[in-house]
């Protein structure tokens, strides 16, 4: 069953989304070097399988995955979803700290944090020129973890406006802790969540209060770090989790968590893209592949078809927690 270009409506807009949505990240070089060439190749093929829902942000690469996505989906020839964030600005700073995530990216502009109403208006405004986009769907809050204040007082405000104006159709958060999200959520009028990590087969925090709240509020969520950034699709020494070396812990639970899925023929891949739809919360997973090849491995494992009764399998095996009734 073709499950991944499945669309479903927004709750609070008229955007219809893919089931499985691509997220940029690796775009801009996360961690390794992609190029032009590889890079298109990625894009064109999400675009001729039938997904619509793209991620991008300031940070990834210093502006090249905006670059690189905005030049792919100024080609489309069907309907598409972009997504970008504020919070980050690009700037020319000698002194800003260097994120060591994007090691190839260009250093004469560097991500600087501007949670001010003005900083909010450049990051909108400089996002649409590198895109070369006429539109912009939805705009996030960016990493606001340590900016909970500021994206209350001073970004929503200004991204409220920008919707009343038609300027963008939906706004929401892009973010790595539930604790947070949910603090933004009540002191905002949000229309999506992308919460990364935060539920996957290692981390379930995110459906105790975050997604109850979610639902209650018509706030869909778009489910990233599904694979906890690599341990999940390689439960093995060397390993990250969460952007950072795994532990041993992590990589001992993540691979008996593969066991088990083995013994029952299920990939671990196929059952970590999955999980996530299981809530009714989320409304699309979000990966970030590398290459063509790697999006067409994620398209193949999301749309296999798992025996229903896994999940409440993995919850007697004490191997991942109950959903809360």
């Amino acid at each position: 069953m073709a499950r991944h270009n499945q669309k479903v409506k927004l709750k609070r807009s008229d955007l219809e989304v893919t089931r499985l949505s691509l997220g940029t990240a690796p775009l801009g070089g996360l961690f390794k070097s992609v190029t032009d060439a590889d890079g298109d190749e990625l894009l064109n093929t999400a675009l001729d399988v039938g997904i619509n829902y793209f991620d991008t942000a300031p940070q990834y690469g210093h502006g090249v995955a905006e670059i690189r996505l905005g030049k792919a989906l100024r080609g489309a020839k069907v309907p598409f979803v972009v997504e970008t964030k504020v919070g980050r600005v690009l700037r020319h700073d000698p002194n800003a700290e260097i994120f060591p995530w994007f090691p190839d990216a260009p250093r004469d502009l560097v991500p600087v944090f501007d949670y001010s109403p003005d900083g909010i208006r450049r990051a909108f405004d400089e996002s649409l020129e590198r895109m070369g986009l006429d539109h912009l769907d939805i705009v996030l809050m960016h990493d606001a973890e340590d900016h909970v204040k500021e994206a209350i007082e001073n970004a929503f405000p200004v991204l409220a406006e920008y919707r009343s104006q038609g300027l963008i159709k939906a706004v929401g958060i892009g973010i790595n802790q539930a604790k947070e999200a949910l603090q933004i959520m009540k002191g905002t009028d949000l229309d999506i969540a992308l919460i990364a990590g935060r539920y996957s087969l290692l981390d379930q925090i995110s459906h105790h209060e975050l997604f109850p709240y979610a639902l209650a509020h018509n706030i869909d969520i778009s489910m990233g770090g599904v694979l906890n950034s690599g341990v999940l699709a390689n439960p093995v020494a060397g390993a990250t989790y969460n952007y950072l070396p795994a532990s041993d812990e992590i990589i001992a639970r993540a691979a008996k968590i593969g066991e088990f899925l083995k013994a029952r023929n299920i990939s671990l891949l196929a059952a970590a893209l999955q999980f996530p739809l299981r809530h009714p919360a989320v409304t699309s997973v979000l990966t970030g592949p590398r290459t063509a090849a790697e999006l067409l491995e994620n398209v193949d494992a999301f749309n296999l078809e798992l025996p229903a009764d896994i999940w409440a399998e993995l919850e007697d095996a004490n191997l991942i927690e109950r959903t809360p009734a």
